[in-house]
This record gives structure tokens, C-alpha cells and sequence, in this order.
């Protein structure tokens, strides 16, 4: 992997002049508390200012600004805050509408330099807010950039869905825990339970007693009332299957009436987030589709709505990378290496940055391994020819995609195979 590490944002941004007002401020839900120093760090208040998340509030904050840009002749001004939590959104975007410069700070950096300035490992709101103030001051920052309607919809979207991904998850395993526990024999008839047919056996049939007695077209039967072909060779074979692991089942017969009302909660709860996530599918699919550049990504056969989505909002404007490694950056996919004298430790990836970025730019890369062939091309010849490990090569085409995509944006193009295996073969 040909990450360059000086690349992107968080490095040192030389915008710092004499006539700037540098001013840090520790957010939290209800108060937030700002420090102001000059361009050298050295504090320009005897106290600390505090103020509520309002409006009365912020236009607090900015008289006090005001009041200390005259006081010091300071022309220019620049905010930072940590972008932790949600709680610096609304104050960030009231600053930025006064056209004020608001930045944002890593808080692994704030956490770095907390003892710098008086060599204590003490924490206080006044102490955070100086440190941000301290490390602005220093050029150690990155611009906030408030992306375009397009895509801050498309963001609120995806956080939404990843919410309802998590308590769908968590409702499948509550069922497949019980049917672990009532029918372990379940699995080997339906391997996935999700199916039409498993959900109507769930609901018709739950346990292997109700199953008891019955016959393979009385089965088939009670299938129709929630799917329509029920029957045919596989309804057939499949509910033969299903009654002969019925009477070899060894699960709990123990409080099974109350067993079975808690799985058709769980079906009814799993069968409702199922719907809200087919409606979010189709808003996010409809948003798309008001997105230019998300018509360019659809041309990388495998790169699904779902990955394209998740990139974009993330990542925001793929036009405001200059190169790929800015956006691997961005997801925490860049290198670091810890050397000192002789000593070369291992290359491990930062892992400082989007961590929903990062998680789907590595499935997107796992699925186009899978379903596009040149990238299986590139992936084979990785292993094969180059004897790199699978997982060393998954990450060498990360990178290779996050080129691309930001490449196809840059250069208003589709995605172009054969170039892409060119350039793919020159890199190396």
C-alpha cells in the first residue's frame, strides 16, 4: 500500500497571522466555555467565557469576540472546537453564516497536547477550551466545509438507516436464539430463516409440537395464508424436511405458549423495520438520483446504491479531493509507522477518521473482489503473481478504488476497465 501519510487534512495548515484572534471553545449539551488567545498562544482574558446553546447565547459569544478583536486591533478571527458528539453542529453553522472562520480539531490531538502548557494531566471545561485554542494556534486544524443540501440529506439518511441495521440485527439474533434454544433443528431445513417460506413456518408453526400430527400438504397448507406459492416440489420437499426434524427435535417444551408469544412480537417487530428500511432504500435510491456524480460510481459494476450512498455521505463532494489518499485520509486508511533509532515497528492503518467511511470503502472493495472481474483480476494476480497475503491485497485495492472514484469525479468520466488495469499495471 502507497498511502502517502502527508497527505489530506490534520497536517499543518500555515494560515496563522499577528492580526488573528484565536478562539477555542469546549462544547457540551447545554453550556459551552471559550478561551481566546493571540497568534502565539498566549491568553488574551483574565476569565474564561461561558454561554448557553442558544441564541441569546451564541450572540453572546460573538459580542465577547467582538469586544476583544477591538480591545487587541485584531482584524481577523478564526474559531476552533472539537467535532465530538453532535453538540458543536448548530453553534458551528450560526458562525459560519456570519461568515466567521470556523475550524475543526482532531480531539486526539486536543488529548496530546493537554499537559503541554502546564505539564498537568488536569481537565476542566476552561482548560479544553485553551487547548483548542493552543493547538488552532499552531496551525493544527482542518476547515470546516458545510457540504452542499444534496448531501447533508443523503447523511441524515444513512445515519438513520445504520440505526435501523442495528436494531434489525439485533431482532434477527433474538430469534435465532430462540429457535436455538425451542427448535435447534430449524437451521438444517432453512439455512436462511429470512425466506418467505421460514417466516410463514415461524408464524403458522413455531415449534416442533405444533408441527406434530401434521401432514406435508396440511403444512403447505397453513403456508398459503402468508405466501402465495407455497406449494410445488420445493414446498414439498421442504415441509417433508421440516417434519422429520419436528420429531427428532430436542428443544425446550418448557413455558412454550409464552415462548411463542415473545417470537411473534419479535416477527412483528423485525417485519416493521424491514418496511422502514425499504422505505429509506427507495428515498436514498430517489436522492441519487438528484446527485450527478452518483450516476458516474453506478458505472463501477458491484459498487451497489447502498456503498455509493454511504461514500457520499460520508465523504461529502468527491470534487473537494484533490487525491484519492485525501480520501483514504479521511476514512483513517492512511499508514502510520512507528520508528526510533534501529528500530522500524510495524505499519498499521491511523484509524483516525470516519469510521463509517472506512467500514464501507473496505466492504465495497470486498464486493468488487467478488462480482467485478477486474478487480478479481487485480486481486488474483496480487496473490498469485505478487504472493501478497489476501487481506495486504483487499487494502492495496482500497486504495486503488478510493483513486478511481475520486479520478471518475475529477475527470467527468465513466468507469473505464481497461484504463484501470493500465494504470494499475504501470503503478506497479
Amino acid at each position: 500500500m502507497k498511502f502517502k501519510q502527508s497527505d489530506g487534512q490534520n497536517q499543518r495548515i500555515e494560515r496563522i497571522t499577528t492580526s488573528h484572534l484565536v478562539v477555542g471553545i469546549d462544547m457540551a449539551k447545554e453550556t459551552q466555555v471559550a478561551q481566546a488567545t493571540n497568534y502565539r498562544g498566549i491568553v488574551l482574558t483574565n476569565q474564561h467565557l461561558s454561554f448557553k446553546n442558544t441564541i441569546q447565547g451564541f450572540e453572546k459569544l460573538l459580542r465577547w469576540m467582538e469586544g476583544l478583536q477591538q480591545k487587541h486591533r485584531l482584524k481577523n478571527i478564526i474559531i476552533g472546537m472539537e467535532p465530538t458528539g453532535h453538540y458543536w453542529y448548530s453553534l458551528a453553522n450560526w458562525l459560519a453564516q456570519k461568515d466567521l472562520n470556523v475550524v475543526l480539531v482532531n480531539p486526539a490531538t486536543t488529548k496530546r497536547n493537554k499537559e503541554n502548557r502546564d505539564n498537568c494531566p488536569s481537565k476542566s471545561d476552561p482548560k479544553d477550551a485553551l487547548v483548542i485554542a493552543d493547538v488552532v494556534s499552531r496551525g493544527y486544524y482542518y476547515e470546516y466545509i458545510r457540504q452542499a443540501t444534496h448531501f447533508q440529506r443523503l447523511r441524515t439518511l444513512m445515519n438513520d438507516r445504520e440505526f435501523w441495521v442495528t436494531n434489525s440485527v439485533r431482532m434477527q439474533n433474538r430469534i435465532i436464539r430462540w429457535l436455538d434454544i425451542r427448535f435447534p433443528e430449524y437451521a438444517s431445513v432453512f439455512k436462511d430463516w429470512t425466506c418467505p417460506r421460514s417466516i410463514a413456518t415461524l408464524k403458522e408453526f413455531p415449534s416442533p409440537l405444533d408441527l406434530k400430527g401434521q401432514s406435508t400438504s396440511e403444512v403447505i397448507t397453513g403456508w398459503r395464508k402468508y405466501m402465495k406459492r407455497a406449494g410445488g416440489s420445493t414446498g414439498i420437499h421442504k415441509a417433508a424436511e421440516l417434519l422429520s426434524k419436528a420429531v427428532q427435535s430436542v428443544g425446550e417444551t418448557v413455558a412454550l405458549n409464552e415462548a411463542k408469544q415473545d417470537l411473534q412480537r419479535l416477527l412483528e417487530e423485525f417485519e416493521r423495520i424491514d418496511g422502514i428500511l425499504n422505505e429509506i432504500a427507495q428515498e436514498i435510491e430517489g436522492l441519487l438520483g438528484e446527485i450527478p456524480i452518483a450516476s458516474q460510481l453506478r458505472s463501477v459494476k458491484g459498487l451497489g446504491t447502498i456503498y455509493i450512498a454511504a461514500i457520499l455521505s460520508s465523504a461529502g463532494d468527491l470534487k473537494q479531493y484533490a487525491h484519492g489518499r485525501q480520501l483514504l485520509r479521511k476514512a483513517g486508511l492512511n499508514l502510520a509507522e512507528s520508528m526510533s533509532g534501529k528500530r522500524k515497528g510495524q505499519i498499521i492503518l491511523s484509524k483516525r477518521g470516519d469510521s463509517t467511511l472506512r467500514k464501507y470503502l473496505y466492504l465495497a472493495t470486498l464486493t468488487l473482489v467478488g462480482t467485478n472481474p477486474i478487480f478479481k483480476q487485480l486481486h488474483e494476480n496480487n496473490v498469485q503473481v505478487k504472493h501478497m497475503s489476501k487481506q495486504k491485497s483487499i487494502f492495496k485495492l482500497l486504495g486503488k478504488l478510493a483513486r478511481i472514484l475520486v479520478g471518475m469525479v475529477h475527470s467527468e468520466e465513466s468507469f473505464t476497465p481497461e484504463k484501470t488495469v493500465l494504470q494499475y499495471t504501470q503503478a506497479a
